[in-house]
């Protein structure tokens, strides 16, 4: 699969809000509210009076809560979510020595997210831009140290491509015996955090080719 720039995935999640009649409005908040804002803002992208189903609706019952996932087990478990079945998700489970998924969040204009089980720990993570992409580097650095707060439940790093050079990713991370529905949070957040970060960043970056 080609690498493409998270910018590309801003650009078609874009179009798609725009599609379904939502507009854009910004709004400052304290950073300890930035969890919350991203909840109501997903609420809000609702009809007025439309009702959400209750997380623990999402697909596995509560007795496999105490067991640590497996890569096979997840891609069963979220095959059967509300969200894969109205199209919202698309789901791969990648064959290897350590399986892993690919979930391509349609809604996010195809953003690709991988998830990998490890022992007793969940992660999840988005690829971003390469490091030769940032304008300074230096700069970036300190300005992600100091803003991280303001995208809840993901973290910013750097790792090596897969075709080689570094790039910046963001990911989060959460229990192996996590609820399912506390992994669809978590895939959902990330998700938009994503779209958020290369908005927010997108001053520091190259125009991409």
């Amino acid at each position: 699969m080609e690498a493409k720039s998270s910018a590309y995935y801003q650009r078609r999640h874009r179009e798609r809000l725009r599609e379904k009649g939502l507009v854009k409005k910004e709004v400052w908040v304290l950073p300890e509210y930035a969890e919350e804002l991203a909840v109501t803002e997903r609420r809000m992208r609702q009809p007025r009076g439309a009702v959400s189903l209750p997380a623990h609706n999402l697909g596995r019952s509560d007795v496999n809560e105490a067991k640590l996932w497996t890569a096979t087990g997840l891609y069963e478990a979220l095959s059967a979510t509300e969200q894969a079945a109205a199209g919202g998700i698309g789901l791969e489970l990648l064959e290897g020595v350590e399986p892993s998924l690919l979930i391509t969040m349609h809604e996010y204009g195809d953003l690709p997210l991988f998830l990998a089980v490890g022992g007793e720990q969940i992660v999840v993570e988005a690829l971003l831009w390469p490091v030769e992409q940032v304008l300074d580097p230096d700069r970036f650095n300190r300005e992600v140290l100091r803003t991280h707060k303001l995208f809840p439940l993901s973290m910013i790093g750097i790792q090596a491509g897969v075709e080689g050079g570094e790039h910046y990713i963001m990911f989060g991370s959460l229990s192996g015996a996590s609820t399912l529905s506390d992994i669809v949070f978590e895939i959902e957040m990330l998700a938009d955090n994503v779209i958020k970060a290369t908005e927010a960043y997108e001053p520091h970056l190259q125009l991409a080719a």
